[in-house]
Formats: C-alpha cells, structure tokens, sequence
C-alpha cells in the first residue's frame, strides 16, 4: 500500500536510516521508505547485498556494524540530517537450552539486538531532534513480549528491546521525536536460516504448513507508522501471521 512521507519545512526529502539493510526486513523497509518519498541511507556488513538494495532504492550504502561504536560513530557523522532511524539490526543464534547456552551466541544477540541498538540510538538522536520531527522505529520480536524453551538468549535480548523502547519513550517526552516499537512474529526470510548456521532444511520447518509473514508485510507496518501526522504517536505494533497465536502457538495444515 503507498504512504507519503509527511513534508520537511524546507520542502526537502525526509531522510530515513535503516539498519540491517542487506536483506529482509531492512530490505524491505528500505523499498517501502523509498517508495514512500524518503532519501533512504542504508547500513550493514554485507556491502555487495547492500549496495543492490541501494541501487534499487536510489539510496546510499554505507558499511555499518551496530556492535562496533566506530562503525556506528562513522555512520552517524555521515548523516547531515535525519528524520527517521530504524533500528532493524539483530537475530538469533542457536536455540539450545540455558544449561547448554554458547557464550558466542550470547554474546553476539546481546551486541547486536540491545548494545548497537544503544549505540545507533544514541548517535543518532542529535541529528533527530535538530530535524523538528524525528522518529525512532525499533524493530523487536514477539520474542520480547514472551519466552519459550531454547531461547533465553534471544528472548532476554528482546526482552531489552523492549526495555529501552519504553524507556526512550518517556525520556523523550516533551521533544519532537516519535519512538515506535515494531514486533514481528514468523517472517520468512533468513532470520531461521542464520539462526541454525545455514542448516536450510531445519530453518523451513519453522514455517511448515503455515503461511508465514514475509518481509514487505513488516515494512508496510513501519511505513505506515512513520507516515502517520507528527502528532501521531504509534507506540507499538505487534504483526503475526494469521497462523500465529503466540511465540509458540500456530496452526499448522501439515
């Protein structure tokens, strides 16, 4: 569905940082912010992938690692402006129960889904503020509204998610920036395939016999939140397949 950014008081495109762009649900998000009339810059490691969203988008590339204050802080300096930040960066690795818990896998979901998301968030809020209008749009997970066996790295890393999506909502309460929250449940793109370390097979049986989400409904959502008028606060949207009651509660055909 089109959305149309809401206007700059110098008549100017509205530029939206997406992180986590390479693919999924940052790809995604990039096309539908383009198509929506934002200068769209987009950061991640995969600089090949990135740069072809980029040229379809008609946006900029920029190599951005979230869990690396430098690449952050390189990042950030490249933004003269800015109205929207997504913060779509993260993932899961492994689902082993805590008493078999890698530290690696910790490690990494905590840097990626709670630490960058700081530290983007913080670079970028001068630049937000200074735009008169700025939105804040932090792509969590159901994942950080419950919890299931196997998945205290990621659910805990969520859980922060949405911790510090609350928080920075009321921190910026009387300032002229918006703060979303945006929780996906089943998108089949290559969160499952990443999570089991390439293992294609055990990834497509998250998604058996159900329809899942795919990447375009996800960014719909965040497209349409940052449309909406500056008065407009969407505090959070929770987005689950039909198929889907809860982290762990789907329909499933076969």
């Amino acid at each position: 569905m089109p959305y149309t950014a809401n206007p700059t008081p110098d008549g100017r495109p509205p530029v939206a940082a997406v992180t986590g762009a390479s693919s999924g649900i940052g790809a995604a998000t990039a096309r539908a912010l383009a198509a929506a009339g934002f200068e769209v810059v987009l950061g991640a490691r995969r600089m090949e992938k990135l740069e072809t969203v980029a040229r379809e988008t008609g946006g900029r590339a920029l190599a951005l690692d979230v869990s690396d204050r430098a690449s952050v802080e390189a990042f950030a300096a490249s933004l003269p402006r800015l109205n929207v930040l997504v913060n779509n960066a993260g993932g899961a690795l492994g689902l082993e129960p805590l008493a078999q818990a890698v530290d690696e896998h910790w490690r990494t979901m905590w840097e990626a889904n709670v630490f960058g998301l700081m530290l983007m968030t913080r670079a970028c809020l001068p630049a937000l503020e200074a735009s008169g209008a700025g939105h804040v749009v932090n792509v969590g997970s159901i994942a950080g509204l419950e919890s299931y066996p196997g998945g205290a790295g990621y659910t805990s890393a969520k859980h922060g998610v949405v911790a510090i999506t609350e928080t920075l909502r009321v921190e910026l309460l009387g300032k002229p920036i918006r703060v979303t929250e945006v929780d996906p449940g089943m998108v089949e793109t290559e969160f499952s395939v990443v999570r089991f370390g390439g293992d294609e097979a055990r990834a497509k049986q998250v998604y058996r016999g159900l329809q899942p989400l795919v990447a375009d409904d996800v960014a719909d959502a965040i497209a349409w939140a940052v449309t909406r008028p500056p008065h407009v606060n969407v505090d959070h949207l929770r987005v689950t397949p039909l198929a889907q009651a809860s982290a762990t509660l789907a329909h499933r055909t076969e």
